[in-house]
């Protein structure tokens, strides 16, 4: 059993994650260094390797560290609520991911770009069940006349698109918006508007 860490390396361990996922983000995995992570912490390459053995070695534990956190909106969609609120609940939840974890959509983005090679198990594990899952509740309340007739697999992934662009393609949107112009602002009202349209059912 290794020794506790001490408080410098938990400071240390630390500002090398958050130093990683500032070049992640903004680099991509084949665009980023060593050298740029340790620089960006205020470390040297050495006290760099001294915590972890590669780049790898830290993308993949930056990875693990988001995964539970990302797909936990997901998770608490409630069989149980009023299945238009809790839709609605998911898709406002998705979207406070994108402002308040934007660097951790576009690491996680970065990696499905390349094919998910540090993440293709989990996907096709975890986040593959949890989304069968879902979808089958999602099936259930439009068979029962709850919720319009939908394909819940894709009102999952419009989720999904509609909510993480606002992290993912910030720098596009603030260029066409114009740099003073935060592109969440109305964002919420409108996805809202958007998919309590396309969830209202038909009137009996």
């Amino acid at each position: 059993m290794s020794a506790p860490r001490t408080r410098i390396q938990r400071r240390n361990h630390r500002l090398i994650m958050d130093a990683a996922l500032n070049v992640f983000s903004q680099h991509g995995y084949r665009g980023s260094t060593l050298d740029q992570i340790a620089a960006e912490a205020g470390l040297s390459k050495p006290n760099l390797l001294y915590y972890f053995d590669s780049k790898e070695d830290i993308h993949r534990a930056l990875l693990t560290e988001l995964l539970d956190t990302w797909i936990e909106p997901l998770r608490r969609l409630d069989p149980a609520g009023e299945p238009r609120a809790e839709i609605l609940a998911y898709v406002s939840r998705k979207l406070t991911m994108s402002r308040e974890y934007p660097r951790e959509s576009r690491l996680f983005a970065g990696e499905i770009l390349q094919g998910a090679p540090r993440i293709e198990a989990f996907i096709r594990g975890e986040l593959r069940t949890l989304v069968d899952e879902k979808a089958a509740l999602i099936r259930a309340w439009a068979r029962a006349g709850r919720i319009a007739p939908v394909q819940p697999y894709h009102l999952i992934f419009s989720i999904w698109a509609l909510t993480q662009h606002y992290a993912d393609f910030d720098a596009q949107m603030r260029m066409i918006l114009g740099d003073d112009h935060d592109p969440m602002d109305g964002a919420e009202a409108h996805l809202t508007l958007v998919f309590e349209r396309l969830l209202a059912p038909e009137p009996r």
